[in-house]
């Protein structure tokens, strides 16, 4: 389990660092992609109060908030995790949870464009999760 949490730490850095250059990514990329896909179940302001929650068997977290319970430090790689969801093993659009399984709807998407191939699609996952992890950081209350 240590050294998977290393490697998708180095994953991660590797990726904040190589996309700049790659591909764009951004805060408003990000809020941008929170609204169309997040906002449903988080609220437009990240604090759990989005339309849906009422049919969600467990409300869903106060994005807002990440920071504040985990020591003042916005953990990147579990946030990052959490949200590309296929590193849980759980199959299916959703898993075995109630949030959709980002990375594998991402990169779906993006296999959706022509002349994208697997690997392509792959990195506009990565970004797009990178973009939201930008957006989530900016909303952390102080």
């Amino acid at each position: 389990m240590k050294k998977t949490l290393s490697l998708l730490a180095f994953s991660v850095n590797l990726l904040f660092t190589a996309s700049a250059s790659w591909a764009q990514t951004s805060s408003a990329l990000g809020r941008a992609d929170f609204r169309d896909n997040c906002a449903s179940c988080h609220g437009l302001t990240g604090k759990g109060d989005g339309p849906m929650r009422s049919a969600l068997v467990k409300p869903p977290a106060d994005l807002t908030t990440i920071a504040r319970r985990n020591g003042g430090q916005f953990p990147q790689e579990l946030i990052w995790e959490l949200i590309d969801g296929r590193w849980s093993g759980d199959g299916g659009p959703h898993g075995s949870r109630e949030m959709p399984v980002w990375g594998q709807e991402f990169k779906k998407r993006a296999m959706g464009q022509p002349g994208d191939s697997s690997v392509t699609a792959e990195w506009s996952a990565r970004n797009r999760i990178i973009s939201l992890l930008k957006y989530l950081e900016d909303i952390q209350v102080k």
